[in-house]
């Protein structure tokens, strides 16, 4: 026997709206923090990743889960520039920069309460390793002097970085001569000044990291080979867009954990919601259905019926709260990542992944929701659905 028709169910829901639009509230809530927690995950890894170039290789000590943990000696630093397939720039140089990472107190901009800051000491060959950054306010700082240059994200956040002023850390006072532009990546949560300066002012006899450019990317294994084999190297080399995709692993780990326990917390409210709706839908139209199944349809077509309302209404929930959702795309955050204990700025990131899994958990309610009331509709006897009615 044919099915009830979909014009029929969706003016169910019609005649009901105020009861439809509480319920399908509900479900949108859940699922706009389901879909927010999924893009601030993605907004941390997209933000990580995008610091690192897929030709560029970070090398570290044995060991080092992150840069500011990592200490590489100066020999050694001067053995990785002779390695052979490093690429060089225009005048014939090794792209090669030795940088150190340390990380100070500054006050927030929203509460003045302290938190940390990356402080990076490169280079000219540095900044040619980071063709993403570019400067938007001032200059660059002049090599061997106590000029140093501030991301976006961090003059957006933190107090008293404004271009002018003077930032004092590591007992010495440094002028702030420029901000810069890194393309959302995780280099807008820092500031760079002159790596030489850098170590002298945190009296420091190793870098954090040399990061190298190779003419080839695809010789990276043969690289790591070379530093692997090498007795007077105990470092470890990794492409810099893994090292940095690694970093973001676990904040968006945990993010991700707690984010998705409290959207099933609150799934739960919205189900026994629309478990409730649906039960009242079938107990008002107990009539309805006594006609419907002497008019021959059977009971899997009212068991059918019922379930399309539900997904309707689940539907309706999912595209609200995915709008919503939409919406963060446009708002700054920052949090503290788990893996360098510094400030690191991030967006909200929506992808078609984020999109379809928000609407089938959605749907996921739905089912779950519409189920029982439906199967209680399709159990319903002819005769005392007419009686009743």
């Amino acid at each position: 026997m044919r099915g009830v028709p979909l014009a029929y169910i969706a003016r169910n829901l019609w005649v009901r709206r105020v009861t439809t639009v509480l319920t399908a509230g509900g479900m949108a809530l859940v699922v706009y923090v389901f879909a927010t927690v999924l893009m601030m995950s993605e907004g941390i890894r997209s933000t990580l990743v995008a610091t690192g170039q897929p030709d560029n290789v970070m090398v570290l000590r044995k060991g080092a889960g992150a840069e500011i943990n990592s200490g590489i000696e100066r020999g050694q630093a001067a053995l990785l520039s002779t390695l052979p397939g490093i690429a060089t720039d225009g005048l014939g140089r090794p792209l090669v920069s030795a940088e150190p990472v340390v990380l100070i107190n500054l006050p927030k901009r929203s509460n003045g309460k302290p938190s940390n800051v990356t402080v990076r000491g490169t280079s000219e060959r540095g900044l040619q390793l980071r063709p993403g950054v570019r400067i938007v306010e001032g200059r660059m700082f002049r090599p061997g002097t106590s000029e140093i240059v501030v991301g976006r994200a961090t003059a957006e956040g933190f107090a008293g970085v404004d271009l002018g002023a003077s930032l004092r850390f590591a007992g010495r006072d440094w002028q702030i001569v420029g901000r810069y532009d890194a393309s959302r990546s995780g280099f807008d949560s820092e500031i760079w000044g002159d790596a030489e300066q850098m170590l002298q002012a945190f009296r420091r006899g190793v870098y954090s990291i040399v990061v190298f450019r190779l003419a080839d990317a695809g010789r990276f294994d043969a690289t790591r080979d070379l530093i692997d084999g090498d007795p007077r190297l105990s470092l470890e080399a990794k492409p810099e867009i893994r090292f940095y995709a690694e970093q973001s692993e676990a904040l968006a780990t945990f993010i991700n954990i707690l984010g998705l326990s409290l959207a099933v917390i609150f799934s739960i409210g919205a189900v026994v919601g629309a478990m409730i709706t649906m039960f009242a839908a079938v107990a008002s139209r107990t009539g309805e259905i006594g006609t419907l199944r002497a008019l021959g349809f059977r009971r899997r077509a009212v068991l059918g019926a019922f379930m399309a309302e539900s997904l309707q209404l689940a539907s309706i929930g999912g595209v609200l709260g995915l709008a919503a959702a939409s919406a963060m795309q446009a708002v700054d955050v920052s949090t503290t990542n788990f893996q360098t204990f510094a400030e690191l700025a991030f967006r909200f990131v929506l992808t078609p992944q984020i999109a379809w899994q928000s609407m089938a958990f959605a749907l996921v309610m739905g089912v779950v929701g519409g189920f029982i009331p439906a199967w209680r509709a399709a159990r319903l006897q002819i005769v005392d659905c007419l009686r009743a009615a």
